[in-house]
């Protein structure tokens, strides 16, 4: 059965950064692409990153930019999210999730079949 299990949330200040990782069990992570979702209390969740199957092509939107950094290891099918010059309005719950092997061209979650339980993040002094 596919499994996502994202870790490394935590309480950061604000300008400091964690990596979040997304083991993965269950189905073979080499033909999926990964995507990072955030969701805060009271909003829609917003997609924040993805790396396609072949690690050849990755999507930031501009709100994290620069400061985030996706990256993917299969022989340990794991995924991680560098981020970095964390912000307050970064306090999310954070998800990945496994879909096609293409990035879509924009974030959605309808794309994604398998889901994580996410990871919280709250970035306050």
């Amino acid at each position: 059965q596919p499994q996502l299990v994202e870790s490394g949330g935590g309480l950061v200040q604000p300008g400091g950064s964690l990596r979040l990782s997304c083991a993965t069990s269950g189905f073979t992570l080499d033909y999926y692409a990964i995507g990072w979702f955030r969701q805060a209390p009271g909003k829609e969740r917003e997609g924040v990153s993805c790396i396609s199957s072949s690690d050849t092509s990755t999507y930031y939107p501009d709100s994290v930019k620069g400061r985030f950094t996706i990256s993917r290891d299969n022989a340990k099918s794991t995924v991680y999210l560098q981020m970095n010059s964390l912000k307050p309005e970064g306090t999310a719950v954070y998800y990945c999730a496994a879909g096609p092997p293409s990035c879509p061209l924009v974030p959605a979650t309808e794309w994604y079949d398998y889901w994580g339980q996410g990871t919280q993040v709250t970035v306050s002094s």
